[in-house]
């Protein structure tokens, strides 16, 4: 069966004036055009050949020697070339531009951006490229370990479970929900430090230092939100962790060392209510 989207190798069945027709062996019945300018020199009938299957602009099965940025099952960044009222463009290595149909951008593309996509098979039978569900496609297998730093670009946004990130384009990872990710958008390339590996391969990220490390830049960040409430913050480490995120930008395990710090320090005093500036 010839298949949209991925490479096969086939064999020449019949010889053309402007090209050559493939099939598999035995099943000529169902050919495919290579166009003559891409046919090696000294192919002859029987020959095998490998080739990529997709739809030129005429929307016509056919076949290609050229080797494409990305293939079905696969997860790619690709430059957008241009952006219509229907959807965006993306080079992918051929002849025609690839389609990125705009219910399946996860966000609002333009000219030059790179997005990663994967590639699908739409209503019509045409090869399209979608930035959604790519998580089916992320990878597992990473060869990071805890306290690695790594670098990767945000795919997806949860309130609930936080921003997931392709790790080298390509392996699943995540930042917990309890990490601020408000200034992240679908796209943004980021650069962390693996905290976890779970057991089915997956990575647990952090954009925060260790912990012996950032206290004092947690420090400085919860003295400014205490200066912004003008010297009495409303809430103390005992607040909800809902309540710190959204105030602190940090998790409750951070806002209480932060404080801890700056109470050793007798800068600030504890109370039932709130902590103040001393």
């Amino acid at each position: 069966m010839i298949r949209l989207g991925e490479k096969q190798t086939l064999v020449v069945a019949k010889q053309v004036e402007f090209g050559i027709y493939l099939a598999e062996r035995g099943k000529e019945e169902h050919m495919v055009l290579l166009p003559g300018k891409q046919v090696p020199d000294g192919t002859e009938i029987g020959d095998e050949l490998e080739v990529f299957i997709y739809k030129d602009s005429k929307d016509r099965v056919i076949a290609t020697i050229r080797e494409p940025k990305l293939k079905m099952g696969e997860v790619k960044v690709l430059t957008v070339v241009s952006v219509q009222k229907i959807g965006a463009f993306l080079d992918w290595g051929l002849e025609k531009d690839l389609f990125l149909p705009y219910k399946e951008q996860a966000g609002k593309v333009k000219e030059e951006d790179e997005v990663l996509v994967r590639l699908y098979i739409d209503k019509s039978g045409r090869l399209c490229a979608s930035m959604k569900e790519l998580y089916t496609l992320m990878r597992s297998d990473s060869p990071y370990a805890s306290g690695d730093m790594v670098k990767g670009r945000v795919y997806d946004l949860s309130d609930n479970f936080g921003a997931f990130v392709a790790v080298d384009n390509c392996y699943s990872a995540l930042i917990p929900s309890h990490e601020d990710h408000s200034a992240f958008k679908i796209g943004a390339e980021v650069e962390a430090r693996v905290v976890g590996v779970k057991p089915d391969g997956k990575l647990d990220l952090t954009l925060r230092d260790k912990a012996y490390k950032q206290i004092d830049q947690d420090a400085v960040q919860v003295m400014d939100l205490i200066e912004q409430y003008g010297g009495v913050l409303p809430f103390n480490d005992k607040a909800s962790p809902e309540t710190i995120m959204q105030e602190a930008k940090m998790s409750k395990n951070a806002f209480k060392r932060a404080v801890g710090h700056l109470y050793k320090e007798r800068k600030i005093l504890i109370t039932g209510q709130s902590i103040q500036k001393v």
